[in-house]
């Protein structure tokens, strides 16, 4: 607490900087100044730098954690190759709105790339490259910038570039879909649903210039990809929707503030939320 002028500051602990000035009496200067003390306002930035690392720290392990399993839960076999969708799919790019787009990126494919290293043991310029497309979807997800759009873009170029995919070109017309999306970045089934195309364009992309299939393939590919994606969009809808419900209640019952941040009030259920964000 400071004093001057017969003012009075009061810090506050929960709102950080709550002021409360009580103004002088008649006939004492009118001018009231005051600030908090620099030492204890430094303080408590340290300290709230701390809390946000630690929690970050903790998101990240458990994250990991249960991406190691999921990894090895098929879902559906990858046409054109030895490969499967597994549940990590579903969940990965949730983790860009939950750290932010670039750090949860870097936290997608860091479990990618230590399962590659450690479980597959095999390392080659293609198989990091087959690495993108999930980093990439929670790129898109955390992001709320426009140019986001700009990977699905250049995944048109490059596909209708290739001779097969030139011969295909109606298969990147799924591509479209996360440019579109990328325009309404607070509704959650369009961020979704752009996050798991950008996916399917990274993805198709790469498997265009690693794996010989014919046009005929790629073409009659469109209809299962129609039910494959959207089946992707609900279950990254389902896990980023319960996960910030979860965390919300977490944080309510245990009544710590540590993961305060990591939850988004606007995708909590609310009227607001099915007419404006769902």
């Amino acid at each position: 607490m400071i004093t001057k002028n017969k003012s009075v500051i009061y810090y506050s602990e929960l709102t950080q900087y709550n002021v409360i000035l009580i103004p002088p009496k008649a006939g004492e200067e009118s001018s009231v100044s005051a600030s908090l003390d620099p030492s204890r306002q430094n303080a408590q930035d340290d300290k709230c730098m701390k809390n946000n690392k630690r929690k970050t720290l903790i998101f990240i392990a458990l994250f990991s954690f249960l991406g190691f399993i999921a990894l090895h839960i098929p879902v559906s076999h990858i046409v054109g190759s030895n490969q499967t969708f597994s549940v990590f799919d579903f969940f990965a790019p949730t983790t860009g709105l939950f750290l932010n787009s670039l750090p949860g990126a870097i936290s997608v494919f860091f479990v990618k790339f230590f399962d590659m290293i450690f479980v597959k043991k095999t390392v080659d310029i293609v198989s990091v490259i087959r690495l993108l497309p999930l980093p990439l979807a929670a790129f898109y997800f955390g992001s709320q910038s426009k140019y986001k759009s700009l990977i699905a873009f250049s995944c048109i170029v490059l596909f209708i570039l290739h001779p097969v995919g030139k011969q295909a070109w109606a298969y990147s017309l799924y591509f479209v879909i996360p440019i579109v999306a990328a325009f309404f970045p607070k509704r959650l089934f369009l961020k979704s649903l752009g996050s798991t195309f950008t996916a399917h364009a990274v993805g198709s992309v790469v498997f265009l210039y690693t794996f010989q299939l014919t046009p005929a393939i790629w073409l009659g590919l469109i209809p299962v990809v129609f039910i494959e994606r959207i089946s992707f969009a609900l279950g990254i809808y389902a896990s980023y929707f319960l996960f910030n419900l979860s965390l919300y209640y977490l944080v309510k019952l245990s009544k710590r503030a540590s993961f305060a941040s990591l939850v988004n009030t606007r995708y909590l259920p609310s009227k607001k939320f099915f007419l404006q964000y769902s």
